[in-house]
């Protein structure tokens, strides 16, 4: 990296933060709350789903992980349909599925039709495409914390299920948990409708030949004329690399990929595997069962308890969106998995003496409960929020929605294994802290249109001999 370059990205990273480029995101990242809402009040309706239906466990691990495997085929299908139809209409799509799941859930008179509803709501785009549109409507000195609002609106959203939960669960039995499921159906139009008030990302545009209508938003969402007419210079730099862009799309990225692709899908899939294969699912999804299991019967107490996950979650996930941009990714991961793999180690050792002594144990007990939280603030510090980030950012604009989707469905399948046990999960976590140090080269401060040199082999080596000089000074 040249002076100059050094000085403009040092020079971005004392800029303030664009409001309207804020306000975009902050409306994309919508979705993610009504995705993060029925993820975590499925937790809490299960119980009172289990008493209605007198279902086993074996149905209910089905409706728990159905959503999972739909988001798994939405994930794959949202990339190329943000390609044709654009980012802001996804969006909006995504709001009216998510819309007529949640009317299906709240209205279930049986099983059936309750799983049907949730496997509708899975389809849903969010997942995939909150934090693309963030990250293209965002300068590079803000796209940590633009592309990680999606992941704060999941926490928000499983944390208002979790309060949901709470404040339905003394209406009769019938309704109380139809509500909790079909309440939902209210932001998702909403949000369908006050979408199309929101811009284009630019970078979509211009792959689409519409440069006129992409100027006029980069001079909305850059704080002055000079960073428009730059990022607008390096996009259609970008953008013709490859005049037909809409065609070989995946041949490009899964079958004949250049190395440096082929290292930006190992990343990017790498770090969404990682994700929920140390065992957030489990811990977020079964929260009730963990507590339950390390000895707080209680259904109430049980409940309130999972009000403390969503608010630990929120509480670290937004610290995270605010340091991002000055730490790194790199370090955030590393740290982050670093503190999961004691949090894990220690919450398998307690959960298995607690299971297998004769009588309560009060200090296993508690330090259970201590490994959980401990789990959720390094987990939501790090490895959570930066998941989505780098995924986002990393992929040339060609390329970006198809690799995110790729990305998002590896990490939607690795969510329907939360069977697996948390030493396994400690395990892989492991795994996950080398794979970050060895696979994941830093992007703080790089623009969108730089990353294919960051994942070239002279990018790399420039990232770890400033690294080494950062060290040494």
């Amino acid at each position: 990296m040249t002076m100059e370059e050094a000085g403009a990205i040092n020079g971005d990273s004392q800029r303030k933060l664009n409001k309207y480029a804020c306000a975009c995101a902050v409306v994309g990242s919508m979705i993610s709350i009504i995705f993060g809402y029925d993820t975590g009040v499925m937790s809490g309706a299960m119980i009172f789903i289990k008493e209605e239906f007198t279902i086993n466990e074996g149905l209910l691990e089905v409706l728990a992980g159905i959503l999972n495997l739909c988001a798994l085929v939405g994930s794959l299908c949202a990339g190329r349909t943000s390609d044709y139809i654009g980012r802001r209409y996804t969006i909006m799509l995504a709001s009216i599925i998510f819309m007529l799941g949640s009317i299906l859930m709240g209205y279930a008179p049986n099983f059936g039709v309750l799983l049907a509803g949730r496997c509708t709501a899975g389809v849903g785009f969010a997942l995939m495409i909150a934090p693309v549109y963030a990250a293209e409507i965002s300068s590079a000195h803000t796209r940590g914390f633009l592309s990680s609002l999606p992941e704060i609106g999941i926490s928000v959203g499983i944390l208002l299920g979790y309060i949901s939960n709470n404040l339905f669960a003394n209406l009769r039995l019938e309704l109380g948990w139809r509500i909790m499921l079909g309440i939902a159906a209210i932001p998702s139009l909403f949000l369908a409708i006050g979408i199309l008030k929101m811009p284009e990302s630019p970078r979509w545009l211009i792959m689409q030949g519409r440069v006129g209508e992409a100027k006029k938003i980069l001079y909305k969402v850059c704080d002055d004329g000079e960073e428009a007419e730059r990022r607008l210079k390096d996009i259609k730099k970008a953008a013709g690399i490859d005049e037909d862009c809409e065609v070989g799309v995946w041949r490009q990225l899964l079958i004949k990929p250049t190395s440096t692709v082929r290292r930006m899908l190992i990343a990017g899939v790498g770090v969404h595997f990682f994700e929920h294969a140390t065992g957030t699912e489990a811990v977020i999804l079964y929260g009730p069962r963990i507590f339950k299991k390390a000895g707080v019967t209680a259904r109430r107490k049980l409940l309130l308890a999972t009000v403390g996950v969503g608010l630990t979650k929120l509480t670290f996930i937004t610290i995270s969106t605010f340091i991002i941009d000055r730490v790194g990714r790199r370090k955030l991961l590393l740290f982050s998995i670093a503190g999961m793999i004691v949090a894990l180690t220690g919450l398998a050792t307690c959960l298995t003496v607690v299971e297998r002594a004769e009588q309560k144990l009060i200090w296993a007990l508690v330090l259970s409960l201590i490994f959980v939280y401990m789990f959720l603030m390094f987990f939501n510090i790090g490895l959570c929020p930066v998941c989505w980030v780098y995924s986002s950012e990393i992929f040339p604009t060609r390329l970006r929605a198809a690799g995110a989707s790729v990305s998002v469905a590896v990490n939607r399948l690795m969510n329907a294994t939360v069977s697996m046990s948390f030493y396994l999960f400690a395990s892989v976590a492991v795994v996950a802290w080398f794979f970050v140090f060895f696979c994941l080269p830093e992007t703080k401060g790089r623009s969108l249109e730089e990353m294919e040199e960051v994942f070239s082999k002279s990018g790399d080596s420039k990232n770890k001999n400033k690294e080494l000089e950062m060290v040494k000074t």
